[in-house]
């Protein structure tokens, strides 16, 4: 590999998979290549852009011949934008790689392999499916190859819209997004039109300078909608324009909030949120699942955590509560439980159900969640999981009969998972959005549990990203 220079062109390379973070594979003799730009099927020439020991890096630039899988893409910015990396791969392909890539996380990290493989379930909306998007404001945005090749001068540069992958300061200007239902494109579009009316500021990410910073679009499933502004400065008057206009023209939004954040970072968290509208929450309902439950409701706040593909979380807990088989009187841990949706969704087939979550706030939604619900029977504890998770917390609780622990990314910590193994629970079930610790995880709890079943739920169609759900059983 290392007489292969950076910037050659390597002349047919065929395309055989799809690699972490959905990133192409290509062979050819005993070389590989991971390319963007193209699909597993495709014949490709590959401009080279980093090497490394055992393999290189490029995009395509010349394609001999096109994958059978391959798809005609549905937003002007593919390419560009990076939201939407698999618009250019057949749906059912995309399912197809997504369940393969599971199941070989778990035999090659995990050296396990589930008794039964359930399919995947994907999802019937592969496109404005998100309920929540946030965007960024900038006074540079990014050029397209498109835009410096048309010879056009651009001085203004104000725009609204995606990160650039790879870029921490370069935002795109995007115009139709296919990830959020309507009023979402109007409503960003809209904005964009009056502080270009009214002159307005958009922000310089490199020198934290600017009035228009970010925007966040929440929507739900009962129809209601929640707009949140961070301004970058505290110009009254502008504030009062922007956010009267926007209740003017969409008297359809439900809740709209605000923040003045001169912080370094984007994050909302530490920021007081100032509500223009009365109501500082949407609500979002999740059908009923069987015979005797009814519909449950959910606050969603700006702050607050809820899986952003509604409908396709309908499934994903529903595969939860399967996998646990409840039986009358089990007592359920919920690790990691965030705003306690499905501490909230088993509560109406546990005994008992005890939800552990790191962030106060979180905790808060939950508790508040099953008062909205009338749910007595879940209790919601605040504290990190390696110290919460204790010999006192377990005689103050009782040992669990099944625990369900949904954590971050980065999978659990080892202590916990140790912690996990002392308890002897009889079932498990781990849901994890990254397959890759989650199977490090299993690893670890194989000493003690059997692998009964795994099901991959597809909640991002055109992306790479995969949720997870497996059950466990004490051996």
């Amino acid at each position: 590999m290392g007489r292969r220079n950076k910037n050659k062109i390597e002349t047919k390379v065929t395309i055989v998979d799809l690699g972490a973070k959905g990133k192409a594979v290509g062979k050819k003799d005993s070389a590989v290549f991971f390319v963007t730009g193209a699909v597993p099927g495709d014949v490709v020439d590959v401009q080279i852009q980093k090497k490394r020991k055992n393999f290189a890096e490029g995009k395509a630039v010349h394609f001999h011949s096109l994958s059978p899988d391959r798809v005609k893409p549905v937003c002007d910015h593919f390419g560009v934008c990076g939201g939407c990396k698999w618009q250019n791969l057949s749906y059912d392909a995309q399912l197809k790689y997504k369940e393969n890539y599971v199941l070989s996380n778990i035999k090659k990290i995990a050296h396990l392999e589930p008794e039964e493989a359930l399919p995947i379930l994907g999802c019937t909306e592969q496109y404005f499916y998100r309920n929540k998007l946030e965007f960024s404001f900038t006074n540079n945005y990014w050029l397209t190859q498109e835009q410096l090749e048309s010879g056009k001068e651009f001085k203004n540069r104000n725009g609204v819209g995606f990160h650039i992958p790879g870029f921490w300061d370069k935002v795109l200007d995007v115009n139709q997004c296919h990830l959020q239902e309507n009023p979402s494109n109007a409503i960003r579009n809209r904005v964009r039109e009056i502080a270009f009316e009214n002159e307005m500021t958009f922000y310089n990410i490199r020198e934290k300078q600017g009035f228009l910073r970010t925007m966040m679009v929440r929507t739900s499933s009962t129809g209601e909608i929640m707009v949140v502004f961070q301004f970058g400065e505290d110009h009254k008057e502008w504030i009062n324009l922007i956010i009267n206009q926007m209740a003017t023209d969409f008297p359809e939004i439900t809740s709209l909030q605000y923040a003045i954040n001169e912080k370094q970072n984007d994050s909302i968290y530490d920021l007081d949120i100032i509500p223009f509208s009365e109501k500082s929450f949407i609500l979002e309902e999740m059908p009923a699942y069987y015979a005797g439950n009814k519909p449950l409701n959910f606050r969603i706040g700006p702050k607050s955590f809820y899986q952003t593909n509604s409908k396709q979380a309908f499934e994903l807990y529903k595969t939860t509560l399967d996998f646990a088989d409840l039986k009358e009187g089990e007592n359920v841990y919920d690790l990691y439980t965030g705003t306690g949706t499905i501490a909230l969704f088993m509560a109406q087939k546990a005994t008992k159900v005890i939800g552990i979550e790191s962030v106060p706030e979180a905790v808060h939604d939950a508790r508040e969640n099953a008062k909205l619900n009338g749910i007595e029977n879940a209790l919601f504890v605040a504290g990190d999981m390696k110290d919460e998770l204790n010999d006192a917390f377990i005689a103050k609780h009782g040992k669990p009969d099944v625990i369900v622990t949904d954590p971050p990314r980065d999978g659990m910590h080892a202590k916990v998972v140790q912690k996990i193994l002392s308890l002897n629970a009889p079932k498990i079930v781990y849901v994890s959005c990254n397959p890759a610790t989650q199977a490090r995880d299993l690893e670890a709890l194989g000493e003690k549990y059997t692998l009964v079943k795994s099901r991959a739920v597809d909640m991002f169609p055109q992306t790479h990203h995969i949720e997870n759900v497996v059950l466990l059983k004490l051996k």
